[in-house]
C-alpha cells in the first residue's frame, strides 16, 4: 500500500517545473510582443523618412533660412510656390533603423553636386554615410567643376553616375559678372589671376569674347584650354567710345594715350554720322591692330550715349 502511494506521488509534476513552464510561455509571448512593437516602430520611422513634413512658403530666401536652421531638407519649385522639405531631428538609432527598414525610394532630379543638401543626396539614392562623405569633401574645399569630377568620387558607383549624369547641373561662371572669389573655382586660377581677370574686364568695359583672357599677362593657352568649357559670357554694356573724356579713353587696353587724344579731336571735327572705328583707322588716328581689336568690341552709337 505504501509502495503504491509512493508510485502515484512520483508520477505528478514538480511545482517548480509548472512555474518554469508558465514563465517560458510568458517569455515567448513577451518576445513576440517586443518583435511586433519593434517592427511597427521601424515601419513608422521608414514612413516618416519617405514622407517628410512639407511647408509651403512664397519667399525663396525664407525657404532657405528654414532648412538651414535645422535638419537636412531640400527646396524645390512646385506650382508656383517654393516647397520646403524638412525632416525633424532624430536620434542616430532612429536614423539607422529607418535606413535598414526598407530600401530608400530612389529619385532622379536636376541637382548641383556642389550645393545639393544631404537629404536630397539621400533622395538621389546615396546612403547616409555616402552623402556625408560627399559633404565632407565639399566642406574641405573640394569642388565638382564638371560632371566627370562627381564620377571620380569613391562613393559614386558607375551605375549611379550613369543614372544621374544627365541630371547634374553645374552652373558655368560668367566672366562678365563673377567677382574674384567666384573665379577662384576655375582650375588654374588663383587670387592673382582672379584679380587680373576682374581688373582687365573693367578696363575693357566688359569682355566681348572669351579668348580676350589670353591678353592678360602670363595667361597661357594651356590655362585657357583648361577652363574654357567652364565659363560663359553675357553681353557687356556697349563701350561709350564717342563720349568718354581723353583721360578715360586712354585707360582702355586698345587705346594709347596719343590715340585717345586723336579720338577726341576726330569726334570734335566730324559729323556724328562719320564716327566709326573704320573712320578712325582711315584717318590714321588708331593703329590697324587696335582698330581690329576695337572692331570686335561692342561700341555704343553716339545717339545711345547721349541718352
Amino acid at each position: 500500500m505504501e509502495e503504491g502511494k509512493d508510485r502515484k506521488k512520483g508520477s505528478s509534476l514538480p511545482g517548480s517545473f509548472t512555474v518554469g513552464a508558465i514563465a517560458l510561455v510568458f517569455l515567448i509571448i513577451g518576445y513576440q510582443a517586443a518583435v511586433f512593437i519593434h517592427h511597427a516602430a521601424t515601419v513608422k520611422l521608414a514612413a516618416d523618412r519617405d514622407r517628410p513634413d512639407t511647408v509651403y512658403v512664397i519667399d525663396s530666401a525664407l525657404a532657405k533660412t528654414v532648412i538651414s536652421s535645422g535638419a537636412g531638407g531640400g527646396v524645390e519649385k512646385s506650382g508656383g510656390k517654393v516647397v520646403v522639405r524638412k525632416n525633424a531631428p532624430r536620434s542616430e538609432y532612429a536614423v539607422a533603423a529607418r535606413e535598414k527598414a526598407v530600401p530608400r525610394r530612389v529619385e532622379s532630379f536636376r541637382f548641383n553636386p556642389n550645393t545639393v543638401s544631404l537629404e536630397d543626396l539621400k533622395r538621389l539614392g546615396f546612403s547616409e554615410k555616402q552623402a556625408q562623405a560627399i559633404d565632407n569633401y565639399r566642406q574641405k574645399g573640394g569642388r565638382f567643376r564638371r560632371p566627370g569630377d562627381f564620377a571620380k568620387s569613391y562613393v559614386v558607383s558607375d551605375s549611379v553616375f550613369a543614372r544621374l549624369e544627365k541630371y547634374i547641373d553645374i552652373p558655368k561662371i560668367d566672366i562678365n559678372k563673377a567677382d574674384s572669389t567666384a573665379l577662384l573655382d576655375l582650375p588654374g586660377i588663383g587670387p592673382w589671376f582672379a584679380g587680373r581677370i576682374v581688373s582687365y574686364r573693367k578696363a575693357l568695359g566688359g569682355y566681348n569674347s572669351m579668348d580676350q583672357l589670353l591678353e592678360i599677362k602670363n595667361f597661357s593657352q594651356e590655362r585657357y584650354d583648361g577652363l574654357k568649357d567652364l565659363i560663359v559670357l553675357s553681353k557687356p554694356q556697349p563701350y561709350p567710345l564717342w563720349t568718354l573724356p581723353e583721360e578715360e579713353l586712354k585707360k582702355h587696353p586698345y587705346i594709347s594715350g596719343a590715340e585717345a587724344h586723336g579720338i577726341v579731336l576726330y569726334r570734335n571735327h566730324n559729323k556724328k554720322e562719320a564716327l566709326s572705328v573704320d573712320g578712325l583707322l582711315k584717318a590714321g588716328v588708331i593703329s590697324e591692330e587696335h582698330a581690329g581689336k576695337l572692331g570686335r568690341c561692342s561700341i555704343a552709337p553716339l545717339a545711345e550715349e547721349v541718352q
